[in-house]
């Protein structure tokens, strides 16, 4: 069975399909390329916001527990809250401003 010829000689390369096959790399790589810098730049953009929204969710969560917190152990409730949720909002905001000025990484 070794001695028999195979069914179908093997098929000669031809310069052609050469370059044909480096220009659709090429092709393949600069396609990679302008989708990797495009997904960057909205990757960045959705950290950002996500940054901007644990920010803002955090300042008032914090604020309002700590404030209750503090409200509860000294007596004034109502009083406690409400500084300590002004005093988050103030932080949150402050935080968000401060990232925003911040140059993209």
């Amino acid at each position: 069975m070794s001695d028999e010829k195979p069914a179908r000689e093997p098929i000669e390369e031809d310069a052609r399909i050469d370059a044909l096959e480096a220009r659709l790399k090429a092709a393949q790589s600069r396609e990679e390329e302008r989708n990797r810098t495009r997904m960057q730049g909205a990757d960045a953009s959705y950290r950002s916001g996500n940054r901007a929204l644990a920010d803002l969710l955090g300042g008032l969560l914090g604020g309002t527990v700590i404030g209750y917190a503090i409200g509860y152990l000294t007596g004034t409730n109502p009083w406690g809250l409400l500084v300590g949720l002004a005093l988050g909002i103030v932080v949150a905001f402050r935080n968000i401003i401060r990232n925003s000025n911040r140059p993209p990484e």
